[in-house]
């Protein structure tokens, strides 16, 4: 719920980048419900959980996507773009380009080295990163293309 004070658009796309259980992606489409979501997750199981998620919810405007985020070639136009635990920051990031929207932002959930690394990368303009509440070590890191 923390990212949704960086979320500006209210009626915008969001690709949530490996949602795994459904974070952030689901608990961002219950709080703005005028989001529309792709749930991106490679991981069979994971993918028809997050399927029975969306039809048990009835949430419409959140479509699951099963595979990795950079097969999703066909999409573009994304306001917003997360990932919470992916890992491939610099593979994320360069992908992230080729998605999303003019103003669009990467909105990133990292520890704070790892933030310190990604925010090198000088093709991108990052905010300073938030330090997540409840969290000792955890940022959430906001960049848009420079």
């Amino acid at each position: 719920m923390f990212a949704s004070r960086v979320i500006a658009d209210r009626n915008g796309r969001l690709a949530d980048v490996g949602s795994g259980a459904g974070f952030p992606g689901v608990p961002l489409k219950l709080l703005i419900p005028t989001l529309d979501i792709v749930l991106i997750e490679p991981n069979a199981k994971k993918a028809a959980f997050l399927a029975e998620v969306v039809r048990e919810l009835k949430l419409e405007g959140l479509e699951v996507y099963r595979g990795r985020f950079d097969n999703l070639t066909a999409a573009s136009g994304f306001d917003y773009v997360t990932a919470r635990a992916l890992g491939m920051h610099e593979e994320f990031v360069q992908w992230s380009r080729t998605v999303i929207s003019v103003d669009g932002s990467v909105i990133l959930w990292l520890g704070e080295k790892d933030a310190v690394h990604v925010s090198l990368q000088k093709s991108w303009r990052w905010s300073k990163p938030l330090p997540i509440p409840g969290s000792h070590s955890r940022v959430l890191l906001v960049g848009s293309a420079a």
